[in-house]
């Protein structure tokens, strides 16, 4: 073995952060500023609008989290999203909390109620835990339906925030928004950096493989479980109260589960940028196609289907290359001898290719 060969095999290391990441970081630090100082720069209509972006970038990143990572493909998180918007309305008006209170207050109560939920769901598997999520949502529909106090079936408006004058009302929600955006993404990212994100990429493969490897798949499961509906519900608070009027067959409807599908599936499943860049992409869809009604859902049905076909890692899969580029990389990388033998070559003294004395010719 030539000393330079020894070179080589001593500088085997494994690293989490790459370049791409260490540059998102510093796009991402200033587009936080601007996106911060934007109640200051743009009118309250696109204000609103980004609003509805920011709670479809939650939406997608807690769908994403729940399927993507923990492998449990529900259609019944509207459920979480209902509960959290109807927490808000009822803490705030009949109740009499702050409504910035409320929120975080609302996503709590749907954390706790979706253990008991998951005890009953986590009893089917596949297609049947799919389903299964979707009827436990209606159920929710329709129990909020029979409650007087929520409205019964003809939902309720959020008075508490038209106190507040029209400019700060939107600002407030944008800022609140903004913040739930940031937590969304920033939990999922630690979480999947932590040892449960790996556990997660295990159950997601193989769950029985898994569980004899000594991963606790149940506990696990929940716990991802509860996180997603509570994100689930602060997406909901940040719809109500950036609409100020929830009906439950708006808030409970099943075509906000499809809307979460669709963005995990074209931005890319099981990455954390894919979510987010599915929602730009799907909010950019919704604006532009908005003049031709319901028509516009069956050609993001079309270009679902043929990203699926075509693209099987989404959006992000093409423009990260396959996953060459990492602006949130929870996995780890082995950099190669190669690799770093290319980058840091022995000095010249021992570059000549002579035997090392410690070695037989």
């Amino acid at each position: 073995m030539t000393t330079a060969h020894a070179t080589v095999t001593q500088h085997v290391k494994v690293k989490r952060a790459t370049k791409s990441s260490w540059a998102g970081l510093g796009i991402a630090i200033p587009v936080l500023l601007v996106l911060a100082a934007a109640p200051y720069l743009v009118e309250r209509g696109t204000q609103q609008q980004l609003v509805t972006l920011f709670s479809l970038i939650v939406l997608a990143t807690m769908w994403n989290l729940l399927a993507g990572y923990g492998g449990m493909v529900s259609v019944g998180q509207q459920a979480y999203v209902g509960i959290g918007a109807y927490g808000l309305v009822y803490l705030a008006d009949t109740i009499g909390l702050d409504p910035f209170v409320a929120v975080p207050l609302a996503v709590v109560i749907a954390g706790l109620l979706s253990i008991p939920i998951s005890f009953l769901a986590f009893r089917l598997v596949g297609g049947y835990f799919a389903i299964g999520t979707w009827v436990i949502a209606e159920v929710v529909k329709q129990i909020t339906m029979q409650i007087d106090a929520l409205g019964a079936g003809s939902g309720l408006s959020l008075t508490s925030l038209t106190e507040l004058s029209p400019g700060r009302r939107i600002a407030y929600v944008y800022w609140l928004s903004l913040i739930a955006v940031v937590l969304a993404v920033g939990v999922t990212y630690f979480v999947m950096r932590s040892r449960l994100g790996l556990g997660f990429t295990a159950i997601r493969d193989d769950s029985v493989a898994a569980s004899s490897l000594g991963v606790r798949v149940t506990r696990s499961k929940r716990f991802v479980f509860v996180i997603s509906a509570m994100g689930c519900a602060l997406a909901g608070g940040m719809i109500a109260a950036n609409t100020l009027r929830i009906t439950p067959e708006s808030i409970y409807s099943v075509n906000l589960s499809a809307f979460m599908i669709f963005m995990v599936v074209i931005g890319g499943l099981g990455s954390i940028e894919g979510p987010i860049v599915g929602a730009i992409v799907f909010f950019g869809l919704q604006q532009w196609l908005s003049d031709l009604g319901t028509w516009y859902l069956v050609i993001i049905g079309v270009l679902a289907i043929v990203i699926t076909l075509f693209l099987p890692r989404g959006i992000w899969g093409l423009i990260s290359g396959n996953g060459r580029i990492r602006l949130f990389p929870v996995g780890y990388r082995l950099v190669s001898p190669l690799e770093r033998f290319a980058l840091h070559p022995p000095s010249p003294d021992h570059a000549d290719g002579e035997p090392d004395p410690k070695e037989p010719t």
